[in-house]
């Protein structure tokens, strides 16, 4: 018998709620293969995934082990190009491992935010925190529609796989414009679409927790950014999101092909990862 999954919520809260409600699983390890240490998310362990999308193994072996959960898209922090002193913020920061890796570049003179809307992920990232020292690292809760960071506070934005996860993207690119200082500048790893998936796909939960039926179609996604007064985008990776995973492919994937019926060779080609900047003019 194929498992089940449920269809996504009509209601963009109810489908906000069922989000938390899986990251907040992960988080406290109750989600399968966490008290394993293999990756929350797939059949590896998270340096693995973390590794294939980008991450050097040397940065992963400075951060707190338990800020790295393998669940980003891409590599972003090390395109930022941080500088001591600055100011960061990580958007959707889960456990940690982004704002780590920025605290070890801006240094003890420098400040990073890290905003997460699941209470569990901000209690494991401070956790971790407070136990390795970190003390320039400020983890709050909040939605990225509504960040709890003040207009023009930071020097610079990144996120990893997170956007695609909330249902007004165009909302979190404002938000973004609005703490980011006149110059400042974003680098953001996420996922979008190079062409429509199934019907099925789309409306299934688990593939909409597992990164891809929330993605935007990549002109819409960068029409946002430039709608909110973002300027000056690039583009600096680009790969098929579900080749890179590989053996590696989410647990939600998997269990949303089953249940679906969809194929990879389906989706083959049109799950984008990119890793992008863009300024704040």
């Amino acid at each position: 018998m194929k498992p089940r999954s449920e269809s996504v919520p009509d209601s963009s809260e109810e489908l906000v709620t069922k989000v938390r409600e899986r990251y907040a699983q992960i988080a406290t390890s109750e989600s399968v293969g966490c008290q394993t240490g293999t990756s929350c998310c797939g059949g590896a362990a998270p340096a693995t995934v973390s590794r294939d999308i980008g991450y050097e193994l040397s940065d992963l072996e400075t951060v707190p082990s338990d800020a790295d959960l393998g669940l980003g898209c891409g590599a972003p922090i090390a395109y930022l190009k941080l500088q001591p002193g600055e100011a960061v913020l990580d958007l959707g920061s889960g456990g940690g491992l982004d704002a780590f890796l920025a605290a070890d570049q801006v240094g003890k003179s420098g400040k990073v935010i890290g905003v997460d809307m699941t209470p569990e992920m901000i209690r494991r990232a401070t956790d971790a925190a407070s136990e390795a020292g970190y003390t320039q690292v400020d983890f709050r809760q909040g939605r990225l529609e509504a960040m709890p960071v003040d207009d023009a506070s930071v020097d610079a934005v990144t996120s990893n796989c997170v956007i695609n996860l909330v249902p007004d993207k165009a909302q979190v690119f404002r938000e973004i414009a609005r703490v980011l200082r006149p110059g400042g500048r974003f680098v953001i790893s996420d996922v979008v679409l190079d062409g429509r998936l199934p019907d099925a796909l789309v409306r299934d939960l688990t593939a909409w927790v597992g990164c891809v039926s929330g993605a935007m179609m990549r002109e819409d996604y960068l029409d946002a950014v430039r709608s909110a007064g973002l300027t000056d985008i690039e583009i600096l990776n680009d790969v098929d999101f579900l080749a890179a995973l590989g053996d590696t492919l989410p647990e939600e994937l998997r269990v949303s092909a089953d249940s679906t019926g969809v194929r990879q060779e389906d989706v083959m080609g049109k799950v984008r990862s990119i890793t992008f900047r863009a300024v704040k003019p």
